[in-house]
Order: C-alpha cells, then structure tokens, then sequence
C-alpha cells in the first residue's frame, strides 16, 4: 500500500510501513531523489527564519541540510553523528529514541562543530518530525554547544507533530491503521 501525497509540488507515493500491528506510518525519504531534495530545500528556504548554520542528525537529513546550504550560496551546514568518528575532538553526545529506529541511539557532535555553532543564529533542520525525539536531542546537541536556536524546520510533520507550534514545515504526513486508513 502506498499513500500519495503532493511534498514543495512534486508528487510521490509512500510505501506504509508497519510499526507494530495497528499502526503503519508512510516511509519518506529523499535519499537518491535529487528533484524532490532540490523542491522541498527551496521552499523550506522561503518559510526560514534569519540563520547562521543548519544543523541536521545523520543521515536522512543529510540531502536536505546539504541542498539548503548548497542554494544559499555553498554555506557550512553542521551534522550529529551516530556514532563517534576518530577525526572528532571534545564530543558532545545525547540519547535519542527515534519511530523509526529499533534501538536507543546516541547522536554526537564534533567540538570543532560546537564551537563554531557557539553563539550563532541556528536552523535546526530534518526530513520528518514525528515524535520530536530526534528533534529534543539536536536542541540539546546546539544548547550544550551554545547555539541560539532560531527555528526547527522539517519536510513533513507526522501524526501529532503537525499540531505543534514550534515547528515550520511543508506538509503534515498522517498516520495509517493497519489496513492503511488514514488516522
């Protein structure tokens, strides 16, 4: 089953992915598919807020913070790592519980990152909110670094997070029941 839907004007279908037995959600992502990155950086970039750097967690926002900096002139974005790599110095770290991910994870961010971030204007951006797990350890990554966060921004917000006011983004993406009714 899939749900089509219409994301910055492109139009894509998203296969449902069972989470447990009740409950499906559509699978996004924007790996590989340059013209739906391409559409969905330009109209987040005309909805964003004053910013210095971007910040997005590893990996599926990965396209998209790139694609934003790349149209605003090749800017520096900044990434939360899964795991440590040997080139990072003075790492800042914190546990996330992400839908879509079975284990806890941890996201870690560079202190070269950190301290170039210090005292910025940042845009926290990503491809999907959904329970704001992934959200709530990318705030703490950026206040632990001493960013000023000016806006959290995503392609869609799933179930709930559609009804928060504290995120700009392009699409509010449903849940589905296990024979693939919207919620």
């Amino acid at each position: 089953m899939d749900y089509k839907m219409t994301i910055a004007g492109v139009e894509r279908a998203l296969p449902l992915c069972p989470l447990n037995d009740k409950l499906q959600i559509g699978a996004f992502v924007m790996f590989g598919d340059v013209e739906l990155t391409v559409a969905c950086a330009e109209a987040l970039l005309k909805k964003a807020p004053e910013y210095d750097v971007l910040i997005t967690a590893e990996s599926k926002g990965i396209p998209l913070a790139y694609e934003m900096a790349r149209q605003r002139g090749g800017e520096r974005y900044l990434l939360a790592r899964k795991s440590p790599k040997l080139y990072m110095r003075d790492i800042i770290k914190c546990e996330v519980q992400s839908i879509t991910t079975a284990a806890k994870q941890v996201l870690f961010l560079d202190g070269y990152d950190a301290e170039y971030m210090k005292g910025k204007r940042v845009l926290i951006v990503d491809d999907v909110i959904s329970t704001g797990e992934s959200l709530n350890a990318l705030v703490k990554l950026v206040e632990q670094a001493g960013g000023n966060i000016v806006g959290k921004m995503a392609v869609l917000a799933e179930g709930e997070a559609a009804d928060r006011d504290d995120i700009i983004f392009l699409e509010k993406l449903p849940l589905f029941d296990a024979e693939g009714n919207v919620l």
